[in-house]
């Protein structure tokens, strides 16, 4: 891909729209390219950031693991998001460890490109500042949903998004991967499954899960 077609994904990004026509230039022309295959670590928990990733294709999981070797997945990111924005600012460790859930491609920023950037186009560090926003509110959402809400609940609610984020439906999104996901066991993911299908949200057709009712799973997902 060459300077112009990065130029064109990069100005498509909503964190990237307002950004300068010589800011997108700039990071551009300092982009690497980087592929991963399925189950590929692409950085792991405590390393320090080589610079902001953003996918271009593909799902990554971003997930710790507690020390009886039990996976947490805190976020599964698609194309178009930033999986170490966090790390890339404060130039800290990375807070998770991150792994190619399918083939995966995308573009990193050197950390000292992205600071420059940051420091001459306003629009972009404030464009920065309500993605990290964003991320912390979605972040205390999900807290909030792990300690108050029962499992079909947080259920319902995934698959509400799974409506608005394509890289949450790929065939490779397991239900372990959800369990996990979820903080709960693939046999309760199970049992809440058909829950929900008795209650008639959802339906199943072979293998794939079918909103036939949406104010239903609204309902179960207490919005």
């Amino acid at each position: 891909m060459g300077e112009a077609q990065i130029f064109t994904f990069f100005r498509q990004l909503p964190a990237f729209s307002q950004a300068d026509n010589a800011t997108l230039e700039l990071l551009a022309r300092n982009a690497v390219h980087y592929s991963y295959k399925p189950d590929e670590v692409i950085f792991w928990e405590g390393e320090q950031p080589s610079g902001l990733i953003i996918l271009e294709k593909g799902s990554v999981k971003a997930f710790k693991t507690s020390t009886d070797g039990q996976e947490y997945i805190w976020r599964i990111f698609g194309p178009g998001d930033m999986i170490n924005l966090l790390a890339s600012l404060d130039n800290q460790p990375n807070v998770a460890n991150t792994l190619a859930v399918t083939v995966t491609e995308a573009w990193m920023i050197p950390v000292d490109i992205f600071k420059q950037v940051l420091q001459n186009d306003l629009p972009l560090n404030r464009a920065m500042i309500e993605k990290l926003v964003k991320q912390s509110r979605e972040l205390v959402n999900q807290l909030e949903d792990l300690a108050l809400r029962p499992i079909t609940s947080r259920l319902a609610r995934f698959l509400l998004e799974q409506i608005n984020q394509p890289s949450l439906s790929h065939p490779a999104i397991t239900r372990v991967m959800v369990a996990n996901h979820l903080a709960t066991t693939p046999e309760s993911i199970s049992r809440s499954l058909r829950h929900l299908e008795t209650a008639g949200a959802i339906q199943f057709n072979r293998h794939r899960i079918v909103i036939v009712n949406l104010e239903i799973l609204r309902g179960i997902a207490q919005l």
